[in-house]
């Protein structure tokens, strides 16, 4: 499956909503995103105006789940704060991933607000791994 950039959007702008503003660093994030993904900025605004509901993360690929996670981190920090209803949604949103919520702290301790500031991202992924729920 190709993984949908809408959809990933869409999660990143409900995130950016949860705190029930959308500060416009993180704006400016999820535009950058949005633009290098191809998707034209009146339809950006269009949905930051009015966030879907979350779905479809379960046919998402280890590699597109770790991605999703490691953009949702990045944009909680976007604002230079971080709320507690914001790191909630990423641990929820962590666990509809298959990863444990505890992988929102250890990760989070290693992403950077500024998107020019790379993180070791097989680092990252590997410490990731560590919180993936085995399926029983």
């Amino acid at each position: 499956m190709i993984f949908d950039k809408k959809a990933e959007l869409n999660v990143l702008i409900n995130l950016a909503a949860s705190d029930k503003n959308v500060a416009a660093r993180e704006a400016k994030l999820i535009h950058l995103i949005g633009k290098a993904n191809g998707i034209p900025k009146e339809e950006i605004d269009a949905m930051l105006q009015k966030p879907a509901p979350i779905s479809g993360l379960n046919s998402l690929t280890p590699d597109e789940k770790f991605e999703h996670l490691y953009y949702l981190i990045q944009l909680m920090k976007m604002d230079g704060q971080v709320f507690r209803s914001e790191i909630i949604f990423c641990e929820q949103i962590a666990e509809r991933l298959g990863y444990k919520k505890g992988v929102v702290g250890e990760l989070s301790q290693h992403i950077y607000s500024d998107p020019s500031i790379t993180a070791d991202r097989d680092m990252l992924k590997k410490k990731a791994e560590k919180y993936l729920r085995v399926e029983e």
